[in-house]
């Protein structure tokens, strides 16, 4: 199938140019990174985790929300997602090798990443996570391209497809849980030391997740002639709103207990992101931004009179990706730094190569996914060809 990778428009070699030159920029940045170290990104002593890790954080989100279109579909025969699954499984895929590489230009040194091999040390929650984050990579490889493969030929999945599709829903919960235990388990950034912060990941996960995926099945649509089908973006949108509504709880049950409970370690965090500490005003603008784009996409959503209106989906979908990216990003990490447990207030703004190599890994990100669902759609078109074929040859 491979094959089919290399045909394509205009539209389809213009674009893959693009992302080349994106994965070219980042990647000549990150060699003048490893000659001149970390200390060309806006990280410090104070502030250790900056975009890559919020990078990291939010494309595990990302990964994870795959679960909203396997489950439905293998679990409870939703015939809606039999479209996209394939679509979801390879977002995954993708969205996970950028999250693995997000964290390996956040090592610095490359060498660093076989440390976590050859000095396995199980009480070690990244250890668990690189674990969890390379079998469900591998799992979701496997399971994309057999279902792509017997999609091809017109046939039943193999029996032996089956045990590891039920594998991979429970792993996709616990690829964000375990990323959400890294923070959480952290006595000494009490930002970060709450029981909710896992569900919170896996609410905003399944909010952006299927937001991203609905943006990709619209631009797909409009760009390739491949339609998903409307039952499918309106069953996703749904999945969006629920848990888009949750997350938003989950954060007025977070400040409920931060203000009321009143304990200045857990307030001076909260009121820092909401109304600025002295000498980092950035992440107040920052967080309001996310607040009013996630208010804003729930009403959106929510107002029957919005939501039947295509350009407003647009809208609102980018307007949930973005806040939870903030949100999850930046908003969370950076603030679990700043202040230091010495109570020392340092700024961070990622540097221009930070930022180059961050988009070098996008650009990657989403070339493997053009290919992949360049493949998939190619494979869809040929089988709905020989339907069709087989219906007029019937009548």
């Amino acid at each position: 199938m491979i094959e089919k990778a290399l045909k394509g428009s205009k539209t389809y070699w213009t674009w893959i140019s693009v992302l080349t030159g994106f994965v070219l920029a980042g990647f000549i940045c990150y060699i003048f990174q490893l000659k001149y170290g970390l200390g060309i990104t806006g990280m410090g002593r104070n502030v250790s985790w900056g975009l890559y890790i919020a990078n990291f954080t939010f494309l595990v989100g990302i990964a994870a929300s795959a679960i909203i279109v396997i489950l439905p579909y293998y679990l409870h025969d939703c015939k809606a997602f039999a479209g996209i699954t394939v679509l979801g499984e390879f977002l995954a895929v993708s969205a996970v090798i950028m999250a693995m590489l997000f964290v390996f230009v956040d090592l610095g040194e490359p060498a660093r990443v076989f440390n976590v091999f050859l000095y396995p040390s199980p009480q070690s929650i990244l250890f668990w996570d690189m674990i969890a984050l390379s079998v469900y990579l591998i799992l979701n490889f496997i399971i994309g391209r057999q279902s792509l493969e017997s999609e091809r030929k017109s046939e039943a999945q193999p029996q032996w497809i089956k045990p590891l599709i039920i594998l991979s829903i429970p792993w996709a919960i616990s690829i964000h849980t375990i990323t959400a235990f890294i923070y959480a388990g952290l006595a000494a950034r009490p930002f970060w030391l709450t029981a909710i912060l896992a569900p919170r990941f896996l609410a905003s996960a399944f909010a952006s997740g299927p937001a991203l995926l609905i943006l990709i099945c619209i631009i797909v649509r409009k760009r390739a002639g491949f339609d998903a089908g409307q039952e499918a973006i309106r069953k996703m949108m749904q999945i969006v709103t629920y848990a888009l509504i949750v997350n938003i709880f989950l954060f007025l049950v977070e400040l409920f207990t931060v203000f009321y409970g009143n304990i200045p370690g857990h307030v001076l965090y909260f009121h820092g992101i909401l109304f600025g500490l002295p000498g980092q005003p950035s992440l107040t603008l920052w967080m309001w931004f996310s607040i009013i784009l996630a208010w804003t996409a729930a009403f959106l959503l929510v107002n029957q009179k919005t939501r039947g209106n295509e350009h407003v989906i647009i809208a609102a979908c980018i307007a949930v990706i973005v806040s939870v990216w903030i949100e999850k990003g930046i908003g969370l990490i950076v603030t679990g730094f700043i202040p230091s447990p010495l109570g020392e207030i340092s700024g961070y703004l990622p540097t221009l190569p930070e930022i180059l190599i961050s988009i070098g890994i996008y650009g990657m990100g989403f070339l493997i996914l053009t290919i992949f669902f360049h493949i998939a759609i190619q494979v869809k078109r040929e089988n709905l060809k020989e339907v069709q074929y087989d219906r007029r040859m019937d009548t």
